[in-house]
């Protein structure tokens, strides 16, 4: 059996009477695009913190490539990078300064080739020179973003990355990790835009209140938990009191939404709708997505 990018066994944290993790267990195997998905508060920063030894975990274990983080912690950082949810920068260095510092502490000295792929391939070349203070939150986060990529770890640790970010950033970042993914970097992804989860992620694992409430394959989630809705825009009459069961919500622009399971139950719907007098202006058929998803697995585990 091969090694697997990242092993995570009974891993527990507790900020005094805060239970940050209660035994949380995954394995990552090499190569994957995996998602970590949670609520604020879910215990997602404290386990990555824990993977780059940035935290010491009450008790469990966590292995990057088969390197301990606490015992093997120099090969266990050699294969990890982590892009951290907070903007952290040195203002006393240029974009260039900073990844050649950076590359240092991994005992790179001739890195400049890499270096300036990393930036070309992040918009960052004509910001080489540019002193780190000068530069935009967005730009400063493309930075954060290179650095942890200069010593081309195998694993590497995406936490929140486009939080607050344009549109063309997020599209540059995707496209370059994608690539990175595809030559065989293991990536692990956490976020709140759950389309993007959705469509990177082959593997999702929901946290909440410090324990993995899901893991499957994305596909699998999208088809076991949520199923589809029917969208419905009703004129005159309201929605009938026995389809009040199946509405999930009813929208900003006053459609209503319905869970169905199966495709069978919707001429009932309908028919149920013109019995009581309602009128339907609009109707809609569609999958759930993951955002769907997420939110009916935290309603179950709460």
């Amino acid at each position: 059996m091969s090694v697997p990018a990242l092993e995570i066994q009974q891993l527990a944290k507790s900020y005094g009477p805060v239970c940050a993790l209660a035994g949380v267990s995954l394995r990552i195997e090499a190569g994957e695009f995996f998602g970590l998905l949670g609520p604020n508060g879910a215990g997602k920063t404290t386990l990555i913190s824990i993977v780059a030894g940035l935290t010491r975990a009450d008790r469990g274990q966590v292995a990057v490539l088969g390197h301990d983080v606490v015992h093997d912690y120099r090969a266990s950082r050699r294969s990890l990078g982590v892009v951290p949810q907070e903007l952290v920068f040195d203002p006393f260095f240029t974009v260039r300064e900073c990844l050649r510092i950076q590359s240092g502490y991994f005992g790179l000295n001739k890195n400049d080739d890499w270096i300036d792929e990393v930036m070309a391939n992040l918009g960052l070349t004509d910001k080489a020179n540019s002193n780190m203070r000068a530069l935009s939150g967005g730009m400063k986060r493309r930075v954060l973003v290179a650095q942890a990529l200069v010593h081309k770890p195998p694993v590497i640790v995406l936490d929140e990355p486009t939080a607050g970010v344009d549109v063309e950033l997020r599209q540059t970042l995707w496209h370059f990790i994608r690539r990175l993914n595809q030559q065989g970097h293991t990536i692990v992804l956490t976020t709140h835009y759950l389309e993007e989860a959705e469509t990177l992620c082959g593997r999702i694992a929901m946290l909440k209140q410090g324990r993995i409430v899901a893991l499957d394959q994305t596909q699998t989630l999208l088809k076991r938990i949520a199923g589809a809705q029917l969208l419905l825009r009703l004129g005159n009459g309201a929605l009938p009191e026995t389809l009040r069961a199946q509405q999930i919500e009813q929208a900003n622009n006053g459609d209503t939404v319905l869970r169905i399971n199966d495709y069978s139950e919707v001429e009932p719907m309908l028919a149920a709708c013109r019995a009581a007098g309602a009128q339907i202006e609009h109707m809609e058929i569609r999958h759930a997505d993951l955002e769907d998803v997420f939110l009916q697995i935290m309603e179950q585990a709460a």
